[in-house]
């Protein structure tokens, strides 16, 4: 499995910014990311497989940034059985504290996502970071037991 996407964002409400590579800390969770705060809810992490489903359902092609995920991998489908696991990317460890529910604003980028996005936790998962780092762009992802 591949690290697909990398995306920020600078203040609530604003678009997603799309780079090649970001640090990771212990402190901020993605860094320049506007959330910066410790807890369980520090980097979201979702699936292209599962997106890619989403759209399906609702007829439509749509950027992974509109769901406002921090990162994205290939081919992975997140269930309830990832809570707790740890997943690795280079040095960076991130633990799966949590589904990313989707709200309501997912209905505001297009009609029906968020229905689209609830079922099998295809809106991803919320991580804790365990181990800070440097990521970019196609490096491997692994997911391991806790």
């Amino acid at each position: 499995m591949k690290l697909l996407g990398i995306a920020t964002r600078t203040k609530n409400q604003a678009p997603m910014n799309t780079h090649e590579w970001a640090e990771i800390s212990l402190s901020d969770g993605v860094v320049g990311d506007f959330r910066r705060r410790p807890g369980k809810r520090q980097v979201t992490v979702m699936s292209k497989a599962q997106w890619q489903s989403a759209c399906v359902e609702i007829g439509t092609d749509l950027p992974w940034t509109i769901r406002r995920a921090n990162l994205l991998v290939d081919d992975y489908h997140f269930s309830a059985n990832d809570l707790g696991k740890i997943i690795q990317i280079g040095d960076v460890l991130l633990q799966v504290m949590d589904e990313t529910e989707p709200c309501h604003k997912m209905d505001q980028q297009h009609e029906g996502l968020r229905a689209a996005l609830t079922p099998q936790w295809r809106g991803g998962v919320c991580c804790k970071v365990i181990n800070s780092g440097e990521l970019k762009i196609g490096e491997e992802v692994l997911i391991n037991p806790k």
